[in-house]
């Protein structure tokens, strides 16, 4: 099996809402109309009620309501209602893949958006692309276990599809791993190169020749998401601190505090629990 073997498969590639491709499309075209989307958007009206109950949830603190997708692009900004229709049609277009735990690996990407976020904001970087890395990071899993179920079951069974090693176990089996299916398929839905690139990285992203600060705030977001889902404890090797990364980033370690132990609400610099901080966001993994 191999990356090209994985995308070339007519029937079993995700199929995204018609909004969501535009979208995706709005990434690389600087006169993408947004008014032509916001109207999309609206004309959907199962995709409205969603977006507006996302706008209107807790992780946004909104000080009025958000009763039309307009008022959602003026008070959220379109990159991150783009962000919450194309986490959505996300989740619509693998709903189906066998073999996995969907609600741990949807809960997790969630995790990692908003984690990779807060962390990204913390350290004065773009939050949005953060967000929407920390989203699509898993998705190559998703397709691997898509179109070829019976190669990924052995490796299921030896090592959890969120485990820290998980990429390298796939590097060495079957020679790429799910980061590179996912900046494939980044690709071949038209994604800036950036992202994509950045997409490959996520893994590993000391490792590449050029360093992607989106990258390493999805990495630290996805360690600290794991840790929550996966309910690992203090002393499992996974919770160690990735450090180096941190440094690079220039962010210490005082912003996770200690897995399990009882933070100050009032301390601005650690990161919430992740149930805390994705609250009401959970409704795009229904």
């Amino acid at each position: 099996m191999d990356i090209q073997t994985l995308l070339d498969q007519p029937g079993k590639l995700p199929t995204v809402p018609k909004v969501t491709q535009k979208l995706i499309e709005s990434f690389s075209d600087e006169d993408a109309s947004i008014d032509d989307i916001a109207r999309q958007i609206a004309a959907d009206p199962a995709l409205t009620a969603k977006l507006l109950r996302l706008a209107n949830s807790a992780y946004f603190h909104v000080s009025r309501t958000i009763g039309t997708v307009d008022d959602a692009l003026r008070m959220l900004g379109f990159v991150m209602v783009r962000n919450l229709v194309l986490g959505n049609g996300m989740v619509a277009a693998f709903r189906n893949t066998k073999g996995l735990d969907l609600k741990q690996f949807w809960r997790h990407n969630l995790y990692t958006a908003c984690g990779a976020r807060w962390l990204s904001r913390k350290g004065r970087g773009n939050g949005d692309l953060a967000f929407t890395l920390g989203l699509m990071h898993g998705i190559g899993q998703l397709q691997m276990h898509a179109v070829a179920p019976e190669a990924m079951a052995p490796l299921d069974a030896q090592m959890n599809v969120l485990a820290a090693g998980r990429a390298e176990l796939e590097r060495t089996t079957l020679g790429f791993h799910y980061a590179d299916v996912s900046a494939e398929l980044a690709k071949l839905w038209n994604f800036p190169k950036p992202l994509i690139d950045a997409l490959r990285d996520v893994p590993q992203p000391l490792a590449s020749a050029e360093f992607s600060d989106a990258a390493g705030w999805v990495h630290l977001g996805a360690w600290r998401a794991r840790i929550e889902v996966l309910g690992l404890q203090a002393d499992d090797p996974a919770c160690v601190y990735p450090a180096e990364l941190g440094e690079r980033l220039g962010l210490g370690q005082q912003w996770v505090g200690t897995p399990g132990s009882t933070l100050s609400e009032d301390d601005e610099d650690v990161m919430p629990a992740l149930k805390v901080l994705t609250e009401g966001l959970d409704a795009m993994l229904n």
